[in-house]
């Protein structure tokens, strides 16, 4: 089993660019189900998630071509509106092909899907609003049955208890099918929601909205293929700054807002970084340890990015002074800190709670990679500690990071691949 091997302690300096953002990319691609022809997706990230979802496309009647990061979608002819469980158990958001098949083909079958074990989280909010929008679901050992009533679907307004990224992209797909207007209050805001809506439009989608807590589709509108960039993956983005703030250095990160990054930018200032940025890029300086900041509260869009959580507990593990982290979007995302435990970090554990307080230096030890940010976070502790990390069960990493560690040798890091 390969695993990562890092010698830490060296600085990171240069510049990279940004891959496409997996969270992004996802539902634009099952988007391309909603019409006939041929769409261009630039800026695709080559990732194990990213995978997946082609091979869910060609299982259906897709054709499905990738050129380096350009991926062609011809949706022309559907054949098939059914998805295996063993594709729908590689990850959770490949219950984003309901809305689309529904919309499209009228039908869909599918499992519960999978993804990294964080605890609960329930698709009932997915399956309440197609309901809403005209869906007879049948939930029956683990698998949906789902089918437009005899009157098809139509608008409507649908309420959400909580801005779920899932269940808003599910209605927004959805609704463009569904003859008439249909309102989703209380949407997610997430960067990655405008990027959807960015493709729909230019699909001949009239979406507004996006970014609000208020979004509008008038479905049943004819569509046609589409060319679109993805946007730059955030997460990604505060990884890799994370790192250079565990390692100290000065790296610039380009192809992505920094309006997305905003809640991190502002936590590794507190905590000691020089942060600059520009239209599309951040530059972070780090030259001392870093020290405690005010605590860190995960939340939905503009708040602290859940993803981001394991990350930036990673860097200040390994500095001075002491910051409580509070989980508040999932119940078991702390399943990284006993493997930081073992690089010699000090955090205590109280349910939705976890106190850090920075023991100066990490030090190296062979961990294992518990989900996909908890990986990504072993890295980052890994190039600030003293000696040798070992991280395995890349197989997590891969879902969501493109070449990180070719990426990070760029920077000056020291850092390969054992198989």
């Amino acid at each position: 089993m390969s695993y990562y091997e890092i010698q830490g302690g060296r600085p990171l300096y240069g510049t990279l660019a940004i891959h496409g953002a997996k969270n992004s990319v996802l539902p634009i691609l099952a988007a391309c189900l909603l019409t006939s022809g041929q769409s261009v997706i630039h800026n695709c990230p080559d990732l194990t998630d990213v995978s997946a979802t082609l091979d869910i496309l060609r299982l259906l009647g897709c054709r499905v071509e990738r050129k380096g990061d350009t991926v062609t979608v011809d949706a022309t002819a559907p054949e098939r509106w059914s998805i295996p469980e063993c594709l729908m158990r590689e990850m959770r958001s490949s219950v984003i092909f309901l809305g689309a098949l529904l919309a499209r083909l009228g039908t869909a079958e599918l499992s519960y899907p999978g993804g990294c074990e964080l605890g609960s989280r329930p698709i009932d909010l997915h399956l309440a609003a197609l309901r809403s929008l005209g869906a007879d679901i049948l939930e029956e050992q683990g698998a949906l049955c789902c089918r437009c009533c005899r009157e098809g679907l139509r608008g409507r307004e649908i309420c959400l208890s909580i801005p779920s990224v899932g269940a808003t992209e599910n209605i927004m797909l959805a609704a463009c099918g569904c003859p008439g207007v249909t309102t989703i209050i209380g949407a997610a805001q997430e960067p990655e929601i405008i990027d959807l809506q960015s493709f729909l439009q230019a699909m001949g989608a009239r979406v507004s909205g996006a970014g609000t807590a208020n979004l509008s589709i008038e479905g049943g509108l004819p569509l046609h293929p589409a060319e679109f960039r993805v946007m730059g993956d955030r997460i990604a983005a505060a990884t890799y700054l994370c790192g250079a703030a565990a390692a100290t250095g000065e790296v610039e990160i380009t192809s992505i807002s920094p309006d997305a990054l905003t809640a991190v930018l502002t936590c590794l200032e507190e905590a000691g970084c020089q942060i600059h940025t520009g239209p599309d890029r951040v530059v972070l300086t780090s030259s001392r340890p870093l020290h405690g900041i005010s605590p860190v509260r995960t939340a939905p869009y503009p708040g602290f990015p859940t993803d981001a959580q394991a990350i930036l507990m990673a860097a200040l593990s390994g500095g001075e002074g002491a910051t409580l982290f509070v989980e508040n979007i999932f119940d078991s995302r702390y399943r990284h800190v006993d493997e930081l435990r073992r690089m010699g970090a000090d955090i205590q554990l109280a349910g939705r709670a976890a106190m850090v307080s920075g023991v100066g230096r990490l030090h190296g030890a062979a961990v294992r990679s518990t989900d996909l940010r908890g990986g990504a976070a072993l890295v980052v502790a890994g190039l600030g500690a003293e000696g040798t990390t070992q991280v395995s069960e890349l197989r997590h990493i891969r879902r969501g990071y493109q070449d990180l560690d070719k990426n990070l040798r760029a920077l000056g890091a020291d850092i390969r691949e054992i198989p």
